[in-house]
Order: C-alpha cells, then sequence, then structure tokens
C-alpha cells in the first residue's frame, strides 16, 4: 500500500518499474499475546485523495509507454530488414555483351531517306503521328493499369511491356509505373535499363500506406528515364514468390499516384496473372507468329469469351515476329484472332530487339517504333472506356 505521506512518490517509482517503499510490519514479541482481530472490515487510511486513481494513471501511463516500446520496435525492425541494392547484372557479364545492332539495316534506312525525299508522304507521316500523339496525351480520370500477360514462355512479353511503358512515359506528362508481376527471374529490370534493385513488389505490400505521397512511394522505385518508374518483382533470386493480397495491396495503393501503370505479369494460367487480369482497365495477350502460337490463342480467346462481355473487348492481342521470315500469313493469322472478338495488332521482327539487352529506342527499326506507338495508342484508348 502506498504511503500515505508520500503517495505521488510512490506512483513516480512505480512508473520508472520499481516498487513503492512497503512500510515493514512490526514483529510481534515472542510471548506477546496475538492482537485482537476486529469484527467488520478494517477502514483504509483517512487520506484526502482517491486511492484508485494513481494507480488507474499509472496503468494507463505503462500501456502508452509499451505501445511507444512496441512502435520502436517495428521501425527498428523495418531499418534492420531494409534489403541491400543489388546489380541488375553482373560486370563480368556485362563485359560479355557486344555493342547494340540498329533494328534495321543500314541499306535498308538510306533507302526510306531517299523514298522520303522524292515522294510527298512526309506530310502524311507528320498527320498520323500527330493523331496518335493526341490519343496517348489524353487525361485519365483515375489511373489505368494494363496488364500484359501470355500463354507461354518466348512470346515477347516481357519486350512488348517495356516497349509500352517507354511510349507512355516519351508522351504523357504524367508519372508512368511499369510493375513486374513475374518474380520468376524476370528480365524486365534488364530490358528497361535499371542499374540496380533494391525494393519489390513484395515489400512495396507491406510497406504503403494511404498517407504516402509521391515523394515517399517513389522512394522505393527504380526511375527510369523520362516521367516513368520501376517497381521489380524480385532481385533476379531463385525462389521469390508473389501471392495475390500483396499484388492487390500494391495496385490498389499505387493506382492513384500514375497515370498509366503496364504491368508484366506471369503466364496464364497463374493465379497472380488472373487476378491482374480481372483489375485492368486493358489487357494485352502477346503470341509468337507461329501456327501453334495462333492455334493456342485462339482456344485461349474462346475460352474469354464466358467471362463478361468488356475482359474481351478491352483485349489486344500482340502477334510478335520472332524470325525475319516467319513461316506464318499474317494477314490470315490476323482475321482468325479478330474473328474471335480481339483488337490484333503485330509486332514485325527487329534485330535490335531480338538481341535482348536494354532496349534503346533510338536503334529501334522505323517500322517497330510506328508499330509499339499505334499499339500503344490503341491499347490505351481501350482502357479509357472501362471504370
Amino acid at each position: 500500500m502506498p504511503n500515505g505521506d508520500n503517495w505521488q512518490g510512490d506512483v513516480l517509482r512505480e512508473l520508472r518499474g520499481g516498487t513503492p517503499r512497503q512500510p515493514v510490519p512490526e514483529q510481534p514479541r515472542q510471548g506477546a499475546a496475538a492482537p485482537e482481530q476486529p469484527d467488520g472490515p478494517v477502514p483504509g487510511p483517512a487520506y484526502n485523495h482517491p486511492q484508485q486513481q494513481p494507480y488507474t494513471d499509472a496503468q494507463a501511463h505503462h500501456r502508452q509507454q509499451e505501445h511507444a516500446a512496441r512502435q520502436q520496435q517495428q521501425a527498428g525492425a523495418a531499418r534492420r530488414a531494409t534489403p541491400d541494392s543489388r546489380p541488375v547484372l553482373d560486370k563480368r557479364l556485362a563485359s560479355a555483351a557486344l555493342k547494340p545492332r540498329h533494328g534495321e539495316a543500314f541499306g535498308t534506312r538510306a533507302l526510306r531517306a531517299v523514298r522520303r525525299i522524292v515522294s510527298s508522304s512526309a506530310a502524311r507521316e507528320v498527320a498520323g503521328a500527330a493523331a496518335t500523339a493526341e490519343v496517348l496525351q489524353q487525361a485519365v480520370t483515375t489511373g489505368r493499369q494494363i496488364a500484359v500477360t501470355s500463354i507461354r514462355g518466348g512470346s515477347g512479353k516481357t519486350t512488348v511491356t517495356a516497349l509500352l511503358g517507354t511510349t507512355y512515359a516519351h508522351y504523357r506528362q504524367d508519372p508512368v509505373l511499369v510493375v513486374e508481376a513475374d518474380p520468376a527471374l524476370g528480365s524486365l529490370p534488364l530490358r528497361v535499363g535499371a542499374q540496380a534493385l533494391r525494393w519489390t513488389t513484395g515489400d512495396l505490400a507491406g510497406l504503403v500506406e494511404p498517407q504516402m505521397s509521391l515523394l515517399d512511394v517513389t522512394g522505393y522505385l527504380v526511375q527510369l528515364p523520362g516521367n516513368a518508374w520501376l517497381l521489380p518483382g524480385s532481385q533476379g533470386q531463385v525462389g521469390a514468390m508473389l501471392d495475390t493480397k500483396a499484388y492487390e495491396r500494391v495496385m490498389v495503393s499505387l493506382r492513384r499516384y500514375f497515370g498509366v501503370t503496364v504491368v508484366d505479369c506471369e503466364t496464364l494460367p497463374a493465379e497472380v496473372a488472373r487476378t491482374a487480369l480481372s483489375a485492368a482497365q486493358a489487357r494485352v495477350l502477346t503470341v509468337p507468329a507461329t501456327l501453334e502460337g495462333v492455334a493456342s490463342t485462339r482456344a485461349v480467346l474462346e475460352w474469354m469469351r464466358n467471362l463478361p462481355r468488356h475482359v474481351l473487348a478491352s483485349t489486344v492481342v500482340v502477334l510478335t515476329e520472332v524470325a525475319p521470315h516467319p513461316g506464318l500469313d499474317l494477314r490470315k493469322a490476323t482475321e482468325e484472332l479478330t474473328a474471335a472478338g480481339a483488337t490484333v495488332a503485330v509486332l514485325p521482327y527487329d534485330r535490335h530487339l531480338a538481341a535482348g539487352g536494354t532496349i534503346r529506342t533510338e536503334l529501334l527499326a522505323r517500322a517497330t517504333r510506328d508499330a509499339v506507338t499505334r499499339m500503344a495508342a490503341e491499347v490505351f484508348q481501350l482502357s479509357q472506356k472501362q471504370r
């Protein structure tokens, strides 16, 4: 029981972790008679202050101290858990890369330049480019999310994601985000030219908060040339995973910061890829320009007819030429896929893209740049039709 004359001191000692001074009970003398016990309850000391109030205040203050201590522990754990920065490509491996090639031969470029001089098509080209740019620069009320996926590897999925993100960042004034939702040793950071990685999509799911500003969020991202940012899926480690809940939390939280977000998804039918397709405002399905690729895609489009109507209506199938001379009639293949209800675009073969590594837009063939710009405008226009 606290000392009645100095109960405030007892309470302060209790808050500091100590115990109040207890009066030493007087020991009865040997042989002395025991004191008589009163019949009723023993009355407490007649203090001028309530006895329980000091203890109630002490407990509340103790709970506040515990809460502050937990917050400090969490902050310290977060600081300790900050991942180390890792290079995208080891320096020894980077030294093995050859000088990047231009997307088309010098003779082809020279011949096209001569044709532009002697023909009257330059004005039409400028008018077409201006119309495409106007579409790409349209304002958005809420961020547009575009999911890029495929049904098999080697279809150019990551390449198309990088090309779309670069195109939107070139034409638009608002920030553009490129997300890697395929953490299984994905090559998106290398394709977009990132040098080092630290935070991943899974990491950001546990860090993003509604009160964060754009400056706070971009501190966890990799800045790319222009007005673009990258959120990688892993640090190049084997076994990295991304669950559906983490993906949804990140995409919902970041949508209000970026005008356009392009997501490099896993191949179908992975769970995260299906979630990304259902949540996006537009979808891109990359397909190798081969007979088996078109046949498989036709089956997928038939399956997508059972989904809500807007899913197929806002899907663009991109036929990617993986060889300079494909053994497929692209016109007939386009007609078959269009009949299934999807919009179809063709990404022509490009020596620069086929060589791998970082994509340098100035080295792309003229036909590739034109095709990518039209494709980006078409995908963005479809996304504007969805909420």
